[in-house]
């Protein structure tokens, strides 16, 4: 088994596992601030049609390559929200 890795290493398509075993998706993004070190969540999608679902840090229990594995398993997942694109950002132009 790989050792630990941090969630900078996380890439899209890894594998998320829940605490039961259960294959719940693929991981799309990570949302964070990489300058500051801060991981605020990911983005799986579970596939078909259906809309990625948003996963807060809090539920990440490991990461290792290729895989994600969280403290929550497939019943709790389902009821994770749907994730929204945050509104793009408006630049302000000087005078």
């Amino acid at each position: 088994m790989s050792e630990p890795a941090s969630w900078l290493t996380v890439e899209r398509g890894w594998t998320v596992e829940g605490s039961d075993g259960a294959k719940l998706g693929n991981v799309v993004e990570t949302v964070g601030d990489s300058n500051l070190d801060i991981f605020n969540g990911l983005t799986v999608a579970t596939g078909g049609l259906s809309r990625a679902r948003y996963v807060p840090s809090e539920l990440v229990d490991e990461i290792r390559e290729g895989c994600v594995r969280l403290s929550i398993g497939s019943g709790e997942f389902e009821r994770l929200e749907h994730y929204d694109e945050p509104p793009a950002s408006e630049q302000i132009e000087p005078e």
